[in-house]
């Protein structure tokens, strides 16, 4: 059980959203109960933040004292039942962090545990190249390369950007599995403003949904990329929840 902690705030350097459409029945059978897939026009959505930190710290803490990090959350689109009410957000099965800090504290003393890992970043107002490694792992988990366009693909699943960026609004509650897989452990993301912009994927991969071990081939298909920047934003405390079934596929597997 984690203290309660204060809200949370700093700014949102860089938060670069990568998706991919995945197969609705297959996730009935990945995702852990309360879980269960929310769907787009008939398919399921995940896919990985990466997002940088700049100034992270208590509310009442001065800017001076804040901490920036580069981190990565694979998400799920997901709804779940609570106090007889439908949620939603996203489920976080594997959750990546530069910061030593972050991976020493996550799960303990803030919720996420988080696995550290390198991350090599080039980036300018317009380009994105990011690839992150695990800490003793050359294969990459996560390789971006990208450009800043005025609207998505016309092979993505959403028809637009406004679409799109409604979806994602509602994914700002998210839960992971606690140390010792007994609940999970919630956040939820609160930006104070809201600007997101479309981008053109060069070349992306994610090993979690284009690995057969854990997403059969066909069951994923990469689908589109979007970018925030330079927000100012707070996390929140959520309830627990606690597990029901050990069913699923949990952090520490992947």
């Amino acid at each position: 059980m984690l203290f309660q902690l204060p809200v949370i705030t700093g700014v949102l350097d860089r938060r670069i959203l990568l998706n991919y459409t995945l197969d609705p029945d297959y996730l009935k059978s990945f995702l852990p109960a309360p879980f269960k897939p929310r769907l787009y026009n008939g398919v399921g959505v995940g896919g990985v933040c990466m997002i940088r930190f700049s100034g992270l710290r208590p509310r009442w803490a001065p800017q001076m004292v804040g901490i920036d990090s580069e981190n990565a959350a694979h998400r799920i689109a997901v709804q779940w039942e609570f106090d007889g009410k439908i949620c939603e957000g996203v489920y976080i099965p594997k959750r990546s962090t530069a910061s030593r800090f972050n991976y020493l504290v996550g799960g303990r003393i803030f919720p996420g545990i988080f696995q550290l890992s390198r991350f090599d970043v080039d980036e300018s107002a317009t380009n994105y190249r990011i690839r992150i490694n695990g800490a003793k792992d050359l294969n990459p988990i996560v390789h971006f390369d990208g450009a800043v366009m005025d609207e998505l693909s016309s092979q993505s699943v959403f028809p637009n950007l406004n679409e799109a960026s409604d979806f994602f609004a509602k994914g700002a509650t998210g839960y992971s599995l606690s140390g010792d897989k007994s609940h999970f452990q919630g956040m939820e993301l609160k930006l104070l403003e809201w600007k997101i912009q479309a981008l053109k994927i060069n070349d992306a991969f994610v090993s979690l949904f284009e690995k057969s071990k854990y997403f059969p081939k066909g069951s994923s298909k990469l689908d589109s990329a979007m970018l925030m920047r330079g927000l100012r934003h707070e996390w929140h405390s959520i309830p627990e929840i606690s597990v029901l079934d050990k069913k699923g596929v949990f952090a520490d597997e992947l």
